[in-house]
């Protein structure tokens, strides 16, 4: 076992940097990119690294995620054979505007073994998603086994009552009003769009860190990018078992 990634636990994966929205917040800029990751590659990376390291999380982001639902169920099909407790993805909810496709959608998510989701819902998110699908498909995975919140990007802190925040606030109560909790959500960083459209709230004289940075001598958590860019390698190029005995910070 690689002594940098001895307390390695969790995979994560961008599935693709695609996206429905355009959100003024996104630390990642303009989202041009269509690249996505390989379904098979993506779930038998899962099964190589679950076999060697304690994984007890496996996460699915983008980008929107679900414009390649076969991709994120063969992800955590994987990760639920291998036993991974925490099976969660990322998602504004919004890929279709046809219910029936919503709803399939839905069930092989479930079916799947995706049993946490995080859907992203807050002011920023709908200046360009439409709401009603969003609520459309948070009625059709809102089922027993999943544990389904909204999670809100707030501006400065979740108290500062700014204008982006008090419309995030009346929306969440619209979720809420569904039965549906609120996560902790997150700390916009200044970053990307956010950066370009928000600077104003931010103190840019002081230096901030991103919160998702990881100490490269004790990695805890890998992510894959839609290219399959993982730990300064690629998966396409190179197989996984060799890039984490490879891995070095130095």
């Amino acid at each position: 076992m690689n002594k940098y990634l001895k307390n390695l636990n969790r995979i994560e994966f961008v599935v693709t940097m695609a996206c429905t929205g355009k959100c003024k917040h996104c630390s990642q800029g303009e989202h041009r990119s269509n690249e996505n990751i390989d379904r098979q590659i993506a779930a038998d990376a899962v099964r190589k690294i679950a076999e060697k390291y304690n994984i007890t999380s496996v996460m699915t982001f983008g980008g929107e995620p679900l414009l390649y639902p076969e991709t994120v169920c063969e992800i955590h099909k994987a990760a639920k054979e291998m036993n991974i407790p925490q099976r969660q993805l990322i998602t504004n909810g919004y890929f279709s505007k046809d219910s029936d496709g919503i709803r399939l959608v839905a069930k092989k998510l479930i079916e799947s073994g995706v049993n946490e989701i995080l859907l992203s819902v807050d002011a920023f998110h709908q200046e360009s998603i439409p709401v009603e699908y969003v609520k459309e498909f948070a009625a059709a995975v809102n089922m027993p086994g999943i544990k389904l919140q909204v999670h809100p990007a707030w501006l400065v802190s979740p108290e500062d009552e700014n204008i982006y925040n008090i419309r995030t606030k009346e929306l969440l109560e619209e979720f809420n009003e569904m039965g549906i909790e609120t996560s902790e959500g997150n700390v916009i960083f200044p970053s990307g769009n956010a950066l370009k459209y928000l600077s104003g709230y931010f103190d840019l004289s002081k230096k901030v860190l991103s919160p998702y940075t990881e100490d490269p001598c004790d990695v805890k958590a890998i992510c894959f990018s839609a290219n399959g860019d993982i730990l300064g390698s690629n998966i396409h190029n190179k197989k996984i078992e060799k890039i984490l005995s490879d891995y070095s910070p130095v």
